[in-house]
Order: structure tokens, then sequence, then C-alpha cells
């Protein structure tokens, strides 16, 4: 790592949370969360599929959606229940500032999760472009969009969540 200690403490202190959903409709909800983070220099990644809450309409379940990430509907009825996943995610993310490249989406399936599983977090995420503007500038810069251009785009949570932290870690090493 090239980068000053500032910014790598900095770093560290945020984690990027993605979503898969059973559709992009306003009743959608999430099936599948990922989250990625930097510590000690090093990518780290959690991820979860997310077993159907009771209250969630099987109405906003998208076959289109479920082809682009290949998470089947069946293979969701063995998936972890919401609140274990809410209370997993809640732990892992404690202390830090959350952090995504389609925030108001995963605002409302974070708000989804939590209160099927019982929590009142505030679901407060920042913008991907915002934070990396305001922690990288020139070429360190040019090197996180350019990583993630070359990146695939797998659309699974814990992978997307991922590559957009390894673009941070691209960035930092210049």
């Amino acid at each position: 790592m090239n980068c000053d200690k500032k910014t790598m403490s900095r770093l560290e202190r945020l984690v990027v949370i993605d979503f898969e959903a059973s559709s992009l409709s306003e009743g959608s909800w999430p099936v599948e969360v990922g989250i990625s983070w930097i510590e000690r220099g090093e990518l780290r990644s959690w991820a979860s599929l997310i077993r159907p809450d009771a209250g969630w309409s099987m109405d906003h379940w998208s076959i289109a959606s479920a082809a682009v990430h290949r998470i089947p509907l069946e293979t969701l009825s063995s998936a972890s229940p919401a609140k274990e996943v809410a209370d997993t995610l809640i732990t892992l993310v404690a202390g830090k500032r959350l952090v995504s490249d389609a925030p108001t989406f995963e605002r409302m399936w974070l708000s989804k999760l939590l209160a099927a599983a019982g929590h009142s977090r505030k679901s407060d995420i920042a913008e991907y472009n915002e934070i990396t503007f305001s922690i990288f500038d020139g070429y360190a810069l040019d090197m996180v969009y350019e990583t993630l251009e070359r990146t695939f785009v797998p659309h699974r949570a814990g992978p997307d969540s991922a590559r957009l932290v390894k673009g941070w870690l691209k960035g930092a090493e210049t």
C-alpha cells in the first residue's frame, strides 16, 4: 500500500453494501446482501442469501430479476431468515459508514430487511462516487474507475460490493 495513513484510515471506516432483490419495484424485497470493507489494507467480504419474510409479497418477485442475479426462488427457501441476516449485518457494520453505488435502492432493501427483523436502525447509505471523489484525486482517482471499468459485474451482492472496494484499493496503491 502506497497511500498515506490518513487515507487508509478513512477507507477502513467505510463498508460497501450491495443487495440483490426480488425485482426493482417499490414493493421489492432483498434476496441477498453483501458487504465488503478494508481491514489492515486487505479486502474483506461477507454475503448471505435471505429467506423471504412472511410479510414480503410474492407479487414483487420477478423472473427477469432472478435471471440477472441467478438466484432462483427455490434456493431462498433454505436461506437464512431475515432476522438472522440482519443481526449479523448490524454486527459487521457497527461503527462503519455504509456506501453504495445505488444508495436509493440499497436504502429501500436495507430498511425492509431491518424492519422484517424488528430493527429500527436508520438506513443511511452514502453514494460511492461522492465518497470516492472526496478521498481520491488525479491518477489515484483514475485508477479507481479504471479498475471498475475492467472488472466484470457479476450481479451477486458479495462480489459486486468487493468490486467497488477493489477500486479503492487500486487507487490507494498508486
